[in-house]
């Protein structure tokens, strides 16, 4: 399965790990060599880089259309 052309802007994905206030469902915000992603519970935003999202990305569970 191709992960790294999954996902676009506005999507809703899972990740492997879960963040420490328990959700594992964030939203992308940014794309580019870096990742920003925003949790869906709490808000917090980081970036991660390309190559690490790849791997920590479970699957994609809403598209916005």
């Amino acid at each position: 399965m191709e992960k790294n052309k999954e996902y676009q802007l506005g999507n809703h994905v899972i990740m492997k790990k879960q963040h420490p206030c328990g959700s594992n469902e964030w939203e992308i915000v940014k794309l580019g060599a870096d990742i920003k992603i925003k949790c869906c519970n709490c808000g917090r935003m980081i970036f991660i880089p390309r190559i690490e999202f790849n791997k920590k990305i479970k699957k994609v569970i809403k598209e916005e259309a």
